[in-house]
């Protein structure tokens, strides 16, 4: 969905709330309040007033006292002017760190609650799919679901809080997107529809979802836009009832994608008219209507259009009621009755110093190693006397509206912004010439820059060549059919690399990216996604060794377009003539998942299980000793990969259950330690039952997807 910070507008005034009707059993005496407060207000309020609750921005009912709940984005930073931006989700990823992105959205909530802001859009717990022509790759944490499951509970818990400190004045509600199975579109297509297992839905898209209402008991979800094998989600029952609120158990309120439940009407054409699109998405549990400019054209939940047809069908008014409580009883766990912000604020800076500091340090620990020839990284400054910054990417000045597009989608306007050469030039003090020249642009086809470009990297000792995408090329709506770099960019690569000079190409995008040239011809290479508004802080200190890289990828990059999709996520391929091969080009991806190195080097031992043989319901231990034989301090990430060698089903190669980011000094050993149990273990079987099937299990512990980076053992398993 696609927020504009220009249209959020002032809403109103503040609160009182309540809880939901299936809840009064409880002997929690707060939640049986809440649910008091809800149901009297229900009896006041008539029918207008419930409909004029169902959308996301209801001015306050000053007659009953109601609140207007403020909404945001919050991906990586709110959506606004004056916040801290954090790196984007793809780059949160690479720091396979779940509390780093704890604390940032901890940030986030306190910059929030300053701009009375307590309702937001986020995280996003899509699992990629393995194809980045799909534009929205970047606000996902990666391509594996128990990887998105850990970073989406930890980003749910520092946002909304946890115990007594759940939604307090410090904290926000979060909703989390897009339920279900978003990024199984057809065509890498925005929205394309999907058609999927009931198997693949539950092992790769559903267990984020399961663990932000289980463990971070998230507030708010919102469905997809497209459908699910015919039924698009807004109205799909199973799906949001079934499956979300009986199955999980979740019990917050749901909320729509921008117009999605006027779709029903006029992107998925099954209902004739917009009363009985609306009539759809009621009886399937949506219960807000989110449309962003309220245009009638695109509203669905109006007076206008549901009065009449409730009047006339007073049955239908259960399920008004049943979605003004759920939003009556989030505006009373936020507090908002209580609460004296009645404004949205504007013109304020909200960022603090404290947080524009933390969101360099995830940016640096975000920065992902791909490539490193004979240790040119990092560069010494007491060697060099000049250096070549190049690239349409190596700097960008304020825009004169909205935010940097080097950001990333959903990025509101920081105070400032860091770009490379910012970064670079700060960095060396003026003890180093540097000599800057953009090359090209992102995506024009002119060489009339490449001179002045070459020009520069001759007469400088090494080049910091930066090249990649933005918000312009990768993001909502911008989808592509190749993945190449845009524009005459490679060209460019190509020119720089013709001058003899050591290149370290440092890439700024938004999805993986076919980088053959650049991975075949230049020594060095960073992959950064888009890291902030710190951005060039972090750069420098990684080029210059004060920061040794120690992120990881979360997405496999491809070869080419023709291998998507690419995704470690693979099930034995077909062993005939063919042998699970292309015939003419390599099937490995580019880089693979959990990949990323390092400016000293690490070595594992081998494997050990503290019993090698449980019974099917019981529970062990694998634990490995890491050891740093650099000469750097540095950080690691241990995998921990699971696969059942003979299951009732088909299952994947591996899939990772366990991952730890630690940090060694120098000669330094760590043993880290995996629980195996009854449900990293379990398989869904031929029924959909989750059970631990007894036989062998191959466990690999290293420092990537790839078979050559990790060491096995196996585990039995008895009834």
């Amino acid at each position: 969905m696609n927020i504009k910070p220009q249209l959020i507008f002032i809403l109103a005034i503040v609160f009182l709330g309540g809880c939901q009707p299936e809840q009064t059993e409880t002997k929690d005496p707060t939640v049986a309040d809440i649910t008091g407060k809800v149901e009297s207000l229900i009896d006041q309020m008539t029918l207008d007033e419930k409909i004029a609750q169902m959308t996301q921005d209801v001015p306050a009912n000053k007659r009953l006292g109601i609140p207007f709940m403020k909404f945001g984005e919050a991906l990586h930073g709110l959506w606004f002017n004056g916040v801290t931006v954090y790196p984007q989700a793809i780059a949160n990823g690479s720091t396979w760190d779940p509390e780093l992105i704890k604390k940032m959205a901890s940030q986030t909530a306190l910059e929030a609650r300053a701009l009375n802001i307590t309702h937001c859009y986020s995280p996003n717990l899509d699992v990629i799919s393995g194809d980045p022509r799909y534009g929205r790759v970047e606000e996902s944490f990666g391509e594996d679901p128990y990887l998105v499951a850990r970073m989406g509970v930890a980003f749910i818990q520092g946002m909304q809080g946890m115990g007594e400190e759940q939604f307090d004045e410090n904290h926000i509600m979060a909703t989390a997107k897009h339920f279900v199975g978003y990024p199984e579109n057809q065509r890498g297509i925005n929205a394309g529809f999907s058609d999927m297992s009931e198997r693949r839905l539950r092992e790769v898209y559903l267990p984020p979802f399961e663990a932000a209402v289980k463990e971070a008991q998230i507030g708010s979800i919102m469905p997809g836009h497209q459908d699910f094998n015919g039924v698009p989600c807004h109205m799909n029952s199973w799906l949001l009832n079934d499956i979300l609120r009986k199955e999980l158990g979740f019990d917050g309120f749901i909320v729509s994608d921008n117009n999605d439940v006027g779709r029903l009407e006029t992107m998925h054409f099954i209902p004739e008219t917009r009363t009985k699109a609306a009539i759809l998405g009621l009886k399937a549990g949506v219960d807000m209507d989110l449309v962003l400019d309220k245009s009638l054209a695109l509203s669905s939940y109006r007076s206008s259009i549901l009065k009449d047809t409730l009047e006339q069908n007073p049955d239908l008014i259960k399920y008004i009621d049943r979605s003004v409580s759920r939003i009556l009883t989030a505006k009373y766990k936020l507090g908002l009755f209580a609460s004296s912000g009645n404004e949205f604020k504007t013109d304020t800076v909200v960022s603090r110093t404290e947080h524009q500091d933390f969101a360099q340090e995830m940016a640096e620990k975000a920065i992902v190693l791909l490539k490193n020839e004979d240790d040119l990284l990092p560069l010494d400054m007491a060697r060099l006397k000049s250096l070549a910054v190049i690239g349409p990417n190596a700097h960008q000045l304020k825009p004169k509206s909205g935010t940097y597009s080097l950001l990333g989608g959903y990025s509101g306007l920081p105070p400032y912004y860091v770009s490379v050469l910012d970064g670079l030039t700060k960095k060396v003090d003026g003890k180093v010439k540097i000599n800057y020249a953009q090359g090209c642009d992102l995506q024009g086809e002119s060489r009339a820059g490449f001179s002045q470009a070459i020009a520069a990297a001759k007469k400088s000792d090494a080049v910091i060549l930066v090249v990649g995408g933005s918000r312009r090329t990768c993001g909502e709506g911008e989808d592509r059919d190749d993945l190449d770099l845009t524009g005459v960019q490679n060209e460019l690569v190509e020119a720089i690399h013709k001058t003899g000079k050591p290149i370290i190409v440092v890439l700024i995008n938004g999805r993986p990216l076919s980088i053959n040239y650049i991975a075949e011809n230049i020594p060095s290479v960073l992959e950064t996604w888009y890291l902030g508004m710190r951005s060039g802080d972090a750069v420098a200190n990684v080029i210059f060794g004060d920061v040794n890289p120690g992120g990881k990828l979360t997405v496999s990059f491809a070869r080419s377009v023709g291998q998507v999709p690419v995704t470690y996520l693979e099930r034995p391929d077909f062993v005939g003539h063919g042998k699970g091969r292309y015939k003419y080009s390599d099937k490995s991806p580019l880089f693979p998942f959990g990949y990323g190195l390092s400016y000293t080097t690490f070595e594992y031992g081998n494997p050990v299980l503290a019993k090698s043989v449980i019974q099917a319901g019981g529970a062990t231990t694998v634990s490995v000793d890491v050891t740093n034989t650099g000469m750097r301090p540095g950080d690691e990430v241990v995998q921990m990969y699971i696969r059942d060698d003979y299951a009732s089903v088909g299952r994947y190669l591996k899939m990772l259950k366990g991952f730890k980011r630690i940090s060694l000094k120098p000669g330094e050993t760590q043993k880290v330690e995996f629980e195996l149990n009854s449900e990293n273990l379990a398989v869904l079987t031929q029924d959909m039952n989750k059970v631990v099937e007894p036989g062998t299990f191959t466990v690999s512990v290293g420092a990537s997807s790839r078979t050559e980076d990790l060491k096995t053992v196996t585990l039995t398993v008895v009834k």
